[in-house]
């Protein structure tokens, strides 16, 4: 079997290669949250189709029932005018005054129904119009939500090919620096980072206290921090310090490293 790889002793490099294991974390926590979140985004957009179909749903119902009512009032114009025309028939055969006075007013009755048929038609055509519109909106609302979605998915899942890339990437990068820190040191770093809400163990001390913390450190742990010649850990927080000068020389290699493995 091949040589084992020479341990790494100065604080320096094991400060390195936590913040390099850190900066790698981070970024696969940021895939993995992405991942999750999909089926949610992708839910919240199925829903809001659903509703726009079951709303023009409803006024296709709506208008069908109109139409019915339409019909109705058609169908009693048609019964009204059979009455006038047997009224005025039996008008023929009429005996006295007010036989005719009484068909008459009969005659006038339909007739004042007819209007008013007609009336309530032109109304429920013109609410049929103006549904007619809203469904149109609708169905192009409908339409430009089904494409949205459709792109959705589609730019998701290619996001989704690239991280899956990226995340096997890092995680055979990761194992070169798990390589470059003891077990012990390896353990405290996973303890503090599944103790903590955003998963970073390593923080840098930014004008005297530790990134995303308002309490400074002491002058003296900031001197010995700047020495780099022994590992701190925060009091209040419980991570682990690297300065911040440091800190941004990884940052740059691992971007620079992230940049052409995305080309």
């Amino acid at each position: 079997m091949g040589h084992k790889i020479q341990e790494v002793v100065t604080v320096v490099d094991k400060l390195r290669a936590l913040y390099n294991l850190q900066l790698i974390d981070s970024r696969i926590d940021e895939i993995r949250k992405f991942r999750d979140n999909i089926p949610m985004e992708i839910k919240s957009l199925e829903e809001e189709l659903d509703q726009i179909k079951k709303n023009l749903e409803n006024i296709h119902e709506n208008i069908l029932s109109i139409k019915e009512n339409i019909n109705k009032k058609k169908k009693n114009i048609k019964s009204s005018d059979i009455l006038i025309n047997k009224y005025e028939k039996q008008k023929d055969h009429i005996k006295n005054h007010k036989e005719l006075y009484s068909l008459d007013k009969e005659i006038d009755y339909q007739k004042l129904e007819i209007q008013l048929y007609k009336k309530r038609i032109k109304e429920l055509n013109l609410q049929i119009y103006k549904m007619e519109e809203i469904l149109k909106q609708k169905e192009d609302l409908l339409k430009n939500k089904e494409e949205h979605l459709f792109h959705k998915k589609k730019e998701l899942n290619n996001i989704l090919l690239k991280n899956d890339k990226e995340e096997q990437i890092l995680l055979d990068k990761s194992l070169f620096f798990y390589k470059k820190v003891d077990n012990g040191l390896l353990k405290t770093y996973q303890r503090i980072r599944n103790g903590v809400k955003n998963g970073v163990a390593i923080a840098p001390v930014l004008r005297g206290a530790p990134l995303g913390s308002y309490l400074a450190i002491t002058p003296q742990k900031y001197s010995e921090l700047m020495q780099r010649n022994k590992l701190l850990i925060d009091e209040h927080s419980g991570r682990i310090l690297i300065d911040a000068e440091l800190a941004e020389e990884e940052k740059k290699k691992f971007f620079i490293f992230c940049s052409k493995k995305k080309l």
